[in-house]
């Protein structure tokens, strides 16, 4: 008899993944019922603890896990009706969980950053990587910058971190710490992290330096830099550990360290999506019903218990310093905010990936807490432009297209306003670091 929680999906997914389950139907050119490759920061923790869960609702039996004689790599297994089941999580960086999926070895590639252009082009003929379909955003993670706990530096720009990781700045007294040379530790070049923090820092400006440490686990650099006063690295938020995390700035935007605010907004310089990506219509029916519980509440909230940033909003009253301007905390006084931002496609009005699924997480979040469309507030914003009431307009289109989106999903005639180019999160990273200013926040009515 199928577990009662298939019983709840469609008949035809439903059928679909169970024959895949108890009968082992080849869906893919491998022995395993399920492979996951790719990214170590999704791998290493997060992508079992969701596999798990999963497999567990699914098959109503226990998940052993095991190793699978390779580093980096672990076996999940269970049973459905006396038929044995085997998921493989294999975690060695973003760049090889895209070349399984290419050549048809994995059915999910787990990838700390977007798909690269080139990427999406080889793989056209079979999927559209930029599509809901195929594109999954699973959690939101803070790039946290870290040092030994005893470090008296408190924060630092993205410029300055540029710097010191190009060997520019070699001495931690030219930047208010002790007399003591800079020892840098740094994720390998398969890691997303590693691609995440070289688009977002170095850019096209500064080069690696070639002391620099390089590891393929996150967890094994923050150790090794909480046991050395002179170490500076980077790596996942869910790996800080003993750990000291550093606040970033960008630009004239104030200094941030990452939190749920600032990382699920997305307004932290250092945030970045986290990715599973499929094959679209070569999908499996087990992987999309995978799938479909990680980007629920469910799925959400082992994100949150893993570390990272869940998809799952809350309500948060962010504490304003003095950039922020009189006439923004008049307009916000009596709201607390969404940990959420609605963004958009590259340059347009239109939701991006992510958004279109957010449009859902808002409404569920109103019906569970007893809320009605009038709790709600819409801020949009603009990134730089030529003149104020460009961006006054743009800003506002923004809100609008967002309120028309909640409509939609049975939420009408949502209050919004814009507030222009003012109160920039960034301008990291060239234009996607422009891009981020370009976002509409969600306020709450307090009660």
């Amino acid at each position: 008899m199928l577990p009662s929680t298939l019983l709840k999906r469609p008949l035809a997914r439903r059928l679909t993944l169970f024959c895949s389950l108890v009968f082992g139907l080849p869906l893919v050119s491998h022995a395993n019922d399920l492979e996951i490759h790719g990214s170590n920061t999704i791998g290493a923790r997060l992508a079992p603890m969701l596999m798990t869960a999963y497999l567990q609702q699914s098959s109503g039996t226990k998940v052993t896990t095991r190793p699978n004689g390779k580093e980096n790599e672990r076996l999940l297994l269970t049973s459905v009706d006396g038929k044995p089941v085997r998921v493989l999580v294999a975690a060695h960086g973003s760049s090889t969980g895209y070349k399984a999926l290419a050549a048809n070895r994995a059915d999910v590639w787990a990838a700390s950053r977007p798909a690269k252009a080139s990427e999406i082009a080889s793989l056209k003929a079979r999927a559209d990587l930029t599509s809901m379909d195929s594109e999954h955003v699973i959690a939101i993670d803070g790039l946290a910058v870290l040092v030994h706990p005893s470090n008296p530096v408190d924060q630092l720009s993205i410029d300055t971190l540029g710097k010191v990781f190009a060997g520019q700045i070699r001495n931690w007294a030219q930047l208010g710490g002790p007399d003591r040379p800079i020892h840098l530790y740094a994720r390998d070049d398969r890691s997303g992290t590693w691609d995440t923090f070289k688009s977002l820092v170095l850019g096209k400006t500064y080069k690696l330096d070639a002391s620099a440490k390089r590891y393929e686990s996150n967890d094994q650099l923050s150790d090794d830099i909480s046991q050395d006063p002179a170490g500076i690295g980077f790596a996942g938020l869910a790996s800080v550990r003993d750990s000291k995390v550093l606040a970033i700035s960008d630009g004239n935007a104030p200094a941030l360290k990452p939190n749920q605010l600032t990382v699920a907004s997305e307004d932290y310089p250092l945030a970045r999506r986290l990715f599973m990506y499929t094959p679209g219509p070569e999908t499996t029916a087990m992987a999309s019903d995978f799938l479909e519980f990680v980007l629920g509440s469910e799925g959400q909230a082992i994100v949150s218990r893993s570390g990272f940033i869940s998809q799952n909003p809350i309500a948060v009253r962010p504490e304003f310093d003095d950039s922020v301007p009189a006439t923004f905390q008049r307009l916000t006084a009596n709201y607390s905010r969404l940990t959420v931002n609605f963004r958009f496609s590259e340059g347009r009005t239109k939701l991006d990936n992510k958004a279109q699924r957010d449009l859902k997480r808002v409404a569920d979040y109103l019906a569970s807490e007893r809320l009605v469309a009038d709790d709600l507030m819409l801020i949009g914003f603009a990134d730089q432009q030529s003149n104020e009431l460009r961006a006054q307009m743009i800003s506002e289109l923004r809100a609008l297209s967002v309120r028309k989106a909640l409509q939609a999903e049975g939420i009408a005639d949502v209050a919004y306003t814009g507030y222009g180019h003012y109160m920039p999160v960034g301008t990291a990273g060239g234009n996607a670091g422009k891009q981020r200013n370009g976002r509409v926040e969600v306020w709450v009515r307090n009660h």
